[in-house]
């Protein structure tokens, strides 16, 4: 079979698209987004659990206004879509590649599925067989602000995880220009309950949740290999990092906290500044002047950052914010959609952040 050569534009028509797993709250965040982009049509909207109902029947918050009926992904075969967005669990998403692949349509991919290089390390961390090594290497990890000159090009992009777009936007620059040493990064997050998806769970049940606030899995989050190679890829360095994740009771947002020792000699009076040109060009990164709180992106596709250097302690300090449902998930899968069809890269994704 020859190779797909992708179209560079498809500013003559719109791009079709269909929505695979609406269920979730993932699902529910891309077709809002989408609903409201001048450049797509949503050919098909499926959930395998729910076909024939409404997509407002799972979320009222779309009734009068979204009222497309959920069906079976078995309708791809009939279908013809320019790009596919997988909103499926982990280990879902390969099933649908064996039998889709990548000769009809591009794909974005919002599980964990094509996120790491190696079959064997997501194998370790994710206790399911992979078995697509072939898919691993054509996947391109969707980061746009490190990875847009790849994305621009890719049929499968693998949408990063909510905690490492966090981590890996605050680390980056800083290992990039050498100033900590990457052995010493400890991230410390906090996420939302909706970060643990929309089936009801012991430890997401309301009365657990609701006035408490407790770390998990520790020293085995999923996303510490994610966020390692990320990092040792870009800034061509070896990390070794310490993440531990915590559960708020709140709906959604992501505040990281990250620690890391600066290298012998390094400049550290102008630390501010040095992030700021790093992401002058990207309109999703803010480079705030003061510690940034969740409620400031909640909504938005932006990524808040703060850095500072603690004299006392020898330690540079970030703080990153994210909605993990957009910057998170949905609106970095739209964000590449954008850059994969040669679109305006904000197209759909400027809502301002809601607050309070």
């Amino acid at each position: 079979m020859s190779a797909i050569v992708y179209p560079e534009s498809r500013h003559h028509k719109p791009v079709q698209v269909a929505i695979i797993g609406a269920s979730g709250y993932t699902g529910s965040e891309l077709i809002r987004i989408l609903f409201n982009h001048p450049e797509i049509n949503i050919k098909l909207i499926t959930s395998e659990s729910h076909t024939g109902k409404k997509v407002s029947d799972l979320h009222p918050q779309f009734y009068g206004v979204i009222d497309f009926e959920l069906q079976s992904a078995d309708l791809l075969h009939e279908v013809e879509v320019d790009l596919v967005f997988l909103a499926l669990p982990h280990s879902v998403s390969m099933r649908f590649y064996k039998e889709y692949g990548l000769h009809r349509f591009r794909v974005i991919d919002l599980s964990a599925d094509f996120r790491i290089r190696s079959a064997a390390v997501y194998e370790q961390w994710y206790k399911e067989k992979h078995g697509l090594a072939k898919a691993l290497k054509k996947a391109v990890y969707g980061l746009p602000e490190l990875n847009r000159a790849k994305i621009r090009s890719a049929g499968l992009v693998a949408n990063p995880g909510c905690y490492p777009t966090a981590a890996i936007l605050a680390l980056t620059p800083l290992l990039k220009h050498g100033l900590i040493d990457p052995k010493s990064i400890i991230i410390d997050a906090k996420s939302g309950v909706s970060g643990a998806g929309a089936k009801a769970k012991d430890s997401t049940h309301f009365p657990e949740v609701f006035g408490n606030f407790s770390a998990y899995s520790l020293h085995s989050h999923r996303h510490t290999p994610e966020i390692e190679e990320t990092l040792n890829d870009f800034c061509k360095t070896e990390t070794e990092i310490l993440f531990t994740p915590h559960l708020l009771p709140i709906d959604r947002g992501i505040l990281t906290t990250t620690y890391s020792r600066p290298v012998e000699g390094a400049n550290l009076h102008n630390l501010q500044e040095l992030v700021a040109a790093f992401y002058f060009k990207e309109q999703f990164v803010r480079v705030v002047k003061h510690p940034p709180a969740l409620k400031h992106v909640r909504g938005s596709n932006y990524c808040d950052l703060f850095v500072s250097y603690d004299q006392r302690t020898n330690h540079i300090i970030t703080v990153s914010t994210i909605d993990n449902l957009v910057k998170g998930a949905a609106g970095q899968a739209v964000q590449n959609m954008n850059i994969m069809f040669n679109l305006l890269e904000s197209t759909a994704l400027t809502t301002l952040p809601l607050s309070p």
